[in-house]
């Protein structure tokens, strides 16, 4: 686990200067949210791990979220994924893709482009679904959409893995001439579980180990346990040093990345 600053809020913003320039960007679970306030590609606030219950009734501590955003981007927790060519995709077959994932009577399914190439067709709790329409079902993203567009722009090397640790689920994400060649997400609950399952992904794209320089973001710090045994294994390890919008020198940028990068997503359609 990492040390995260949990709480930020910039000592210059009340509610009552917050307007239509400002964006609200969510990352919704089960139990928990996270949220940021942007102002003009600046953070002005952050909070991590609130409960699921401060959606509805934030109080004084979480005010900024009883105002109404004209932007805003919600991720949502998936329960579920697949990625589908956009040559494949069309509305009238989405109840065919969801046939992949499994779909059980609580969960709700969603699309939505993910890149130039590719939707992704994703299902996520009916309960997080119903948090997150309360921003707008308009506003609903994947919740990695942004990190993987992020990343996608800034240029990706095949000698780079990019792997997103949040709390035990780590996503990975491997480019080749520009285009995504993999992205997964695994439940790992120790280091040599997340080592396994990085270099499984290693394996099957057919790519040495130590010809890898992993990328990493989210919920690590460089000296924990996780990094500390992937460094066993590849080339190199580094915090993602990526960033989306401007903060303070306090927060490290791979702390924030994943939520700081829905900014890219604030005007995505759901369908």
């Amino acid at each position: 686990m990492s040390n995260h600053i949990y709480n930020y809020r910039d000592t210059n913003l009340s509610l009552y200067q917050v307007n239509s320039n400002y964006s609200l960007l969510l990352q919704i679970y089960p139990a928990t949210f996270s949220y940021a306030v942007v102002y003009q590609n600046k953070l002005m606030a952050w909070a991590e791990d609130c409960d699921i219950q401060l959606l509805t009734e934030p109080g004084d501590a979480h005010d900024l979220l009883s105002f109404d955003y004209k932007k805003v981007a919600t991720g949502v927790h998936p329960t579920g994924f697949t990625l589908i060519p956009n040559a494949l995709f069309s509305e009238d077959k989405l109840a065919d893709f969801a046939r992949y994932l499994d779909v059980k009577p609580n969960e709700k399914v969603l699309a939505q482009p993910l890149d130039d190439s590719n939707y992704i067709v994703f299902k996520v709790d009916n309960k997080v679904a119903a948090s997150a329409e309360k921003f707008g079902i308009e506003n609903i993203v994947f919740i990695n959409k942004g990190w993987i567009n992020a990343i996608a722009d800034s240029s990706p090397q095949t000698n780079n893995l990019y792997l997103n640790i949040d709390k035990k689920r780590v996503d990975i994400l491997y480019f080749a001439n520009g285009k995504i060649r993999f992205y997964n997400c695994f439940e790992f609950t120790n280091p040599d579980e997340l080592s396994y399952y990085t270099s499984l992904v290693a394996q099957e794209l057919q790519l040495q180990p130590k010809g890898l320089i992993l990328k990493v973001s989210g919920d690590c710090n460089v000296d924990d346990k996780n990094l500390t045994r992937l460094a066993d294994f590849f080339n190199g390890v580094e915090q993602n040093e990526l960033e989306v919008i401007e903060h303070p020198s306090t927060i490290f940028p791979h702390q924030l990345l994943a939520l700081a990068a829905l900014s890219l997503c604030v005007s995505s359609e759901v369908y």
